[in-house]
């Protein structure tokens, strides 16, 4: 007999990994033990040589589905007599060990529950608790590793017999599931008075009735009202402070949410996926819509979801019509999570409240993704998603703390990066505390204590003035490089790359505002090769919530590059509806160079083209007037704008005067809005080619990464792609990054990491 001892790295903890190994083991006929070491699984076997090769080649290749193996090191075992059998062992104190500390997501509840969920004949009928090793939650009840049931919110219920049994059964698939529950010992649910089934009956009566529901789902409370109910919809907006920015849609299955959009079959395995995640989809165009308008208004995409839990099944069955599930907050704060916190935070906005009794420990607002064809674009990466690790080579521990819109940061070390949940907005109070309290938790359980923070080189960004006040030594990542050098780690490009950053606005090296940037890059650094065309914005940040203030800042103070403004004649078609009062003091901030800060961004391009052509002179939130520009444009065929690229300053610069001119003429002219809203996405395009065309004429690299805010436009993105393809470059966009601002953490990381090595 030999002994061998082996080590398994990666995420291998909370999903049921202890239980395949005990059963690869007995299958084998191998004797020894198992257990949870610190955020790594461990363990001997006894037998022979060449069935112990076996045992450890299947733990790589057989590993249940929700693990994932990073390395398997076999060493020499102690050699003692295990006696019968194999054994699972109790898990041993928690070390200090970051290459082996990786947490598992939350998954949804997985098929097997869901059939005991409706069978009247089990004991676990109905209960909205329900879940096994292949299932249910992890990462949102998590307190310290190793996983265990006492290190997790389920400690406040203890197992029945019944659950303890099948805990201890090898042959039972909840054998060593930490949150096993039933209705006899796991938690119940509430709302005021009333408990278990009576309290889910009187949050069903009050959706069906028209009201507004607060539900403690996974990762946070969440705000539910019936999706085909105007008012109710119309009321929730009112109440959330959400005027215009869609609502996601729960569905009870596959069958339903094709009734509603056309899904592909990578949407469609998105929507099935563990990870359930919202996924944004073409609206079906032919028949009424059986949502209320006040869901998606405006616009030609809603997003859609299966249900994550057991109580979400069943809220769908016994009310069986689409549900509104949005995050419960007020806009721009973060997801509640306490149930104290969100009594208070949510008492003006719903009608009552569907609690339980298990304590969320992280804050996990729902995944957002898109497909343009096959490509992913990750919106916003939390539950399901968050904190699976990303690739990320960093020999010293570092930590991206992240940009101020749509915020997230990264701790990265030893060749991976975990990217915390989305935050939100953190110029909000409440969003600036709940990041503080998500890193110091992740970095506890991960173990990565970071020697060196990354941030942006905005100083008025809060994460910028947090890395400031830490004690740690700190390096600065200009915005739009963090957005690029994300995309190229993640696809592991090592060597020179060209990138395009479109996005609102980030500081540049130069001390501006830059938006619209062709940058020759590798990780450690960058050259700027092109930009678009500056342009005032009037109020500064005020500009950014009035696109008609950046729309008269194109038309009054667009940069001089040889090409005239649109004449007058055309531009008072546009100035004519606006309002006396603002116009003239946009016009004298714009003519004394008061509170006008200049821009090359390709995001204020989009809001000010939304503006002229009368989709959104203001909006509620950041990105509002690309998205109705985005919908405008929908398979409508187009004739490029006018556009012009010249040489100024040493750059590649797209003049954008001739492309507004055209615009406004052809507007005037009767051309329809939709034709110009194509028009303006293939032109920048158009535009996008030609500068990288120019800078690989000039010696950049061949490959191409693509990264910000804009390229969350579906159109823009997969127009770029195809031009780029058709000059026989490589073209890359984040999948599993966010490419908008939730990724730059990643990207500040990755940055950082290569300085620090000396790598590009």
């Amino acid at each position: 007999m030999n002994a061998r001892r082996f080590e398994v790295y990666g995420t291998v903890q909370g999903v049921g990994f202890r239980p395949f190994v005990y059963r690869t083991a007995a299958e084998l006929g191998l004797t020894g033990w198992v257990a949870n070491v610190n955020g790594h699984v461990e363990g001997e076997v006894a037998g022979p040589p060449g069935v112990i090769e076996a045992f450890a080649a299947r733990l790589r290749s057989d590993a249940p589905a929700l693990a994932r193996v990073r390395r398997v090191r076999l060493t020499k075992g102690t050699g003692p007599s295990y006696g019968e059998g194999f054994q699972v062992r109790h898990s041993a104190p928690a070390g200090s060990d970051p290459a082996g500390r990786e947490i598992p997501p939350d998954t949804a509840i997985c098929d097997a529950c869901l059939s005991e969920l409706h069978d009247p004949a089990d004991r676990r009928h109905r209960y909205p608790f329900t879940n096994c090793t292949d299932c249910g939650p992890r990462a949102t009840i998590i307190e310290d590793l190793p996983y265990d049931r006492n290190r997790t919110t389920m400690r406040a219920f203890p197992p029945c017999a019944d659950c303890a049994a099948e805990y201890a059964d090898p042959a039972d698939r909840r054998f060593h599931a930490e949150p096993v529950a039933c209705p006899a010992c796991g938690p119940r649910l509430a709302w005021e008075d009333l408990r278990g089934e009576e309290a889910l009956r009187a949050a069903v009566k009050t959706i069906a009735d028209g009201g507004i529901v607060a539900l403690k789902g996974l990762g946070g409370y969440q705000l539910v009202c019936d999706a085909r109910d105007p008012h109710a919809v119309a009321e929730l907006r009112r109440r959330k402070q959400r005027p215009a920015k869609p609502f996601a849609v729960m569905v009870d299955g596959l069958h339903t949410a094709a009734s509603l959009a056309m899904i592909s079959a990578s949407e469609e395995r998105a929507l099935a996926s563990p990870e359930r995640p919202v996924v944004l989809l073409a609206r079906r165009r032919h028949g009424p819509d059986p949502l209320a308008p006040e869901v998606h208004p405006g616009l030609t995409r809603v997003g859609l979801f299966l249900p994550t839990t057991g109580l979400h099944h069943l809220l769908l069955a016994d009310l069986a019509r689409p549900l509104v599930v949005t995050s419960g907050n007020l806009s721009d704060e973060p997801i509640a999570v306490d149930d104290a916190e969100a009594r208070r935070a949510l008492a003006g906005v719903a009608d009552g409240f569907l609690a339980h009794d298990r304590a969320i420990r992280a804050r996990y607002d729902d995944s957002v993704v898109q497909f343009a064809g096959r490509t992913r674009i990750t919106v916003r990466r939390a539950r399901g998603l968050a904190p699976a690790p990303l690739p990320l080579r960093a020999r010293t521990p570092v930590a991206g703390v992240g940009a101020q819109l749509k915020h997230t940061f990264a701790l990265a070390a030893d060749g991976r990066a975990v990217l915390g949940p989305h935050t939100g907005d953190l110029s909000d109070l409440a969003a600036y505390e709940a990041f503080q309290a998500s890193y110091g938790h992740l970095r506890h359980l991960t173990g990565i204590e970071p020697r060196v923070l990354a941030h942006d080189l905005h100083p008025g960004y809060l994460s910028t003035q947090w890395a400031h006040a830490q004690p740690l030594p700190r390096i600065a990542v200009q915005h739009h490089h963090a957005h690029v050098a994300a995309c190229a780690a993640e696809h592991g490009v090592r060597g020179p790359f060209l990138g395009i950053a479109y996005d609102g606005l980030g500081l540049g090296d130069d001390g501006t505002l830059w938006g619209g940037e062709i940058l020759v890059a590798d990780l450690t650094g960058y050259r700027r090769v092109g930009r678009f065309a500056t342009a005032p914005l009037p109020g500064g940040d005020a500009a950014v919530r009035h696109p008609s203030r950046t729309a008269l800042g194109h038309l009054l103070g667009g940069e001089s590059l040889g090409s005239p403004r649109p004449y007058p004649w055309l531009t008072s078609h546009f100035t004519d509806r606006l309002d006396p009062h603002e116009l003239a003091a946009v016009t004298a901030m714009v003519a004394g160079n008061v509170n006008c800060p200049r821009a090359s961004s390709a995001g204020r391009l989009f809001d000010a083209v939304a503006s002229l052509l009368g989709l959104a002179d203001r909006v509620s939130y950041e990105g509002e007037a690309a998205v109705l520009l985005e919908a405008a444009a929908g398979g409508t065929h187009a004739v490029p704008l006018a556009h012009r690229v010249v040489r100024a300053d040493g750059l590649w610069v797209y003049d954008s005067a001739p492309t507004l001119a055209d615009l406004l003429a052809r507007r005037l002219g009767g051309e329809p809005v939709a034709r110009l809203a194509a028009a303006f996405h293939l032109t920048l395009a158009i535009v996008t080619a030609d500068l990288v065309a120019r800078a690989v004429a000039e010696g950049a690299p061949r490959t191409v990464c693509l990264g910000g805010g804009c390229f969350v436009n579906r159109r823009l993105l997969t127009e770029v792609r195809r031009r780029l393809r058709s000059q026989g470059l490589r073209v890359l966009a984040g999948g599993q990054v966010p490419v908008g601002d939730g990724g730059i953490s990643y990207g500040q990381a990755a940055v950082a990491a290569a300085r620090l090595s000396g790598e590009g």
